[in-house]
């Protein structure tokens, strides 16, 4: 089912940096009207001024991890443009480390934002879908969500429940023209990795980074109807998939694909430390 994006309104969680950002634009540049919604109000004014002469765009300071704030988004966007035909579900959170080593309420607070957040808007937005005539929930989850991820296991336990809701909600919408689909990358090149590149493991540079221009692609891809998941690198899809299913292999390979990631990692702060 192929969901035209021109002239439509979509609403992007994490609209203000790394994928959000790059969806966003490139949204934008295919005529497409945005509402941006973050935590913080000024990179979402920042980035809306850039776009605001190719589209018109509504900002809303939000955070996902807040239930209060989740009906609100909805309604403020239907209140400015008066429809609403896709929800890109972008923001993400991540406290890295052993389960052991983590708060009990971080990990909490990862579920929400990755998670419950996500299935959450996804229920509240399917009126509105429905008023428009049809639209489009887009899911990003990870290849995290493929596989076992030793230091990333809430992480990964988020993201696999998200591809999970996505498939099955897709089969509940099949017949009401809303399209339901998900974008699972590797290691994208931005602050979510790159901020905190000292605390993530070497073996998460093991695999190639995407950069977020090639994931907005993806998302655009899968919002309008084309795909119903778009996995990449495509390599590192098909490894994390042979890890899950044979994961004796998988825990053999760890300590080589530790060096190997290690080894890309110095390269990434080298290149960092050189800005």
């Amino acid at each position: 089912m192929r969901v035209v994006m021109k002239n439509k309104v979509v609403i992007i969680t994490g609209g203000s940096a790394g994928i959000g950002a790059a969806a966003a634009r490139l949204f934008a540049q295919r005529g497409t009207k945005l509402v941006l919604v973050g935590r913080r109000a000024e990179p979402l004014e920042t980035l809306a001024a850039e776009l605001s002469a190719q589209t018109q765009v509504l900002t809303i300071a939000a955070d996902v991890g807040e239930r209060s704030q989740w009906a609100t988004i909805f309604e403020k966007s239907q209140t400015h443009f008066g429809r609403i035909d896709a929800l890109i579900n972008n923001a993400g959170l991540h406290r890295r480390g052993n389960v052991a080593d983590n708060q009990c309420d971080d990990l909490v607070e990862m579920m929400d934002v990755n998670l419950t957040a996500p299935i959450a808007l996804s229920r509240l937005v399917i009126p509105y879908l429905r008023e428009a005539g049809g639209g489009a929930i887009v899911n990003v989850a990870s290849l995290a969500g493929f596989t076992p991820i030793q230091g990333a296991a809430t992480y990964a336990a988020g993201k696999a429940g998200l591809r999970a809701f996505s498939y099955s909600l897709a089969d509940e919408l099949r017949d009401e023209g809303i399209h339901v689909g998900l974008v699972c990358p590797g290691p994208v090149d931005t602050g979510f990795i790159m901020k905190e590149i000292n605390d993530v493991e070497g073996i998460v540079f093991a695999q190639p980074m995407s950069s977020s221009e090639k994931v907005a692609e993806a998302v655009y891809q899968v919002a309008n109807g084309e795909v119903m998941e778009a996995a990449l690198p495509r390599v590192s899809a098909l490894l994390a998939t042979m890890g899950y299913l044979f994961p004796a292999i998988r825990r053999k390979l760890r300590p080589a694909m530790n060096r190997k990631g290690e080894r890309n990692k110095q390269q990434y702060l080298a290149r960092e430390a050189g800005k």
